[in-house]
């Protein structure tokens, strides 16, 4: 009796072994087919974005939102008494800040033009920058305003600023429209810095043919695995029938 219930415990035992392996590694497979399918639209997502950018049209002082990475021209005069800095930028090992400095266009709109890559070092002190004077006509690629930026503490001290916020600049009245021009031509202009953020397709690809890469790999492991987990339930059930038999 005490033996039936040894060689029924031990059956159970490895059956919830048996289980737990196909499930485990079942899971292996599906999240990586998964998360591979993911990343190839992810690739696809940004081939479209990317030829939206290209694509993207040339305005000139545009009246309603302008599609990101839209060519914006704009003629007007620099406030040069509101430029802020956006604090923490780098430029070929260089430490240093964005310039911002709002436009009044020629029809009175507001217009917030990120000017380029101004070097500071280490140094603390409030930058100094150079505005150009009277008539200006400027153009660059227009981003909209977004909340992705993670901010700790406060996301203003003095002129710096750790994200840009149209906010920083209460004072003036509002601005065109909800984002910003990054200069490509024009008075003003300093070092570009600024490109899209934008992860390459054939990142997205490569990351896809890993995850499809692991889910193959768990398979095979599952199946090989699972075959050797068979083939020893068959080994210890007849093992324990002869032991059974020869005791009768």
């Amino acid at each position: 009796m005490r033996q039936d219930v040894t060689s029924s415990s031990k059956r159970e035992h490895h059956v919830k072994r048996f289980v737990a392996w196909w499930l485990f590694w079942g899971l292996v497979v599906v999240v990586g087919i998964g998360l591979g399918t993911w990343q190839w639209q992810r690739a696809d997502d940004k081939r479209a974005y990317l030829a939206q950018l290209e694509a993207a049209p040339e305005l000139e002082a545009p009246l309603s939102d302008p599609p990101p990475g839209a060519r914006v021209v704009l003629r007007g005069e620099y406030l040069a008494e509101e430029t802020y800095f956006l604090d923490n930028r780098v430029v070929e090992g260089r430490v240093g800040v964005a310039v911002l400095t709002p436009l009044r266009g020629d029809d009175g709109r507001l217009w917030l033009i990120q000017r380029g890559f101004l070097p500071t070092g280490p140094s603390r002190v409030e930058p100094r920058v150079g505005t150009p004077t009277g008539k200006a006509r400027v153009s660059g690629r227009w981003q909209p305003a977004n909340d992705d930026a993670l901010v700790f503490g406060n996301n203003r001290e003095g002129r710096r600023l750790q994200s840009i916020d149209l906010a920083a600049w209460s004072s003036l009245p509002d601005f065109a429209h909800e984002g910003w021009v990054h200069l490509e031509e024009g008075a003003g202009r300093l070092t570009p810095w600024w490109q899209p953020n934008v992860v390459p397709p054939s990142r997205h690809l490569g990351y896809a043919v890993q995850w499809w890469g692991l889910a193959i790999a768990a398979l095979a492991v599952m199946l090989v695995g699972g075959r050797y987990l068979c083939r020893d339930e068959m080994r210890r059930s007849y093992t324990a029938s002869e032991e059974g038999g020869s005791e009768r």
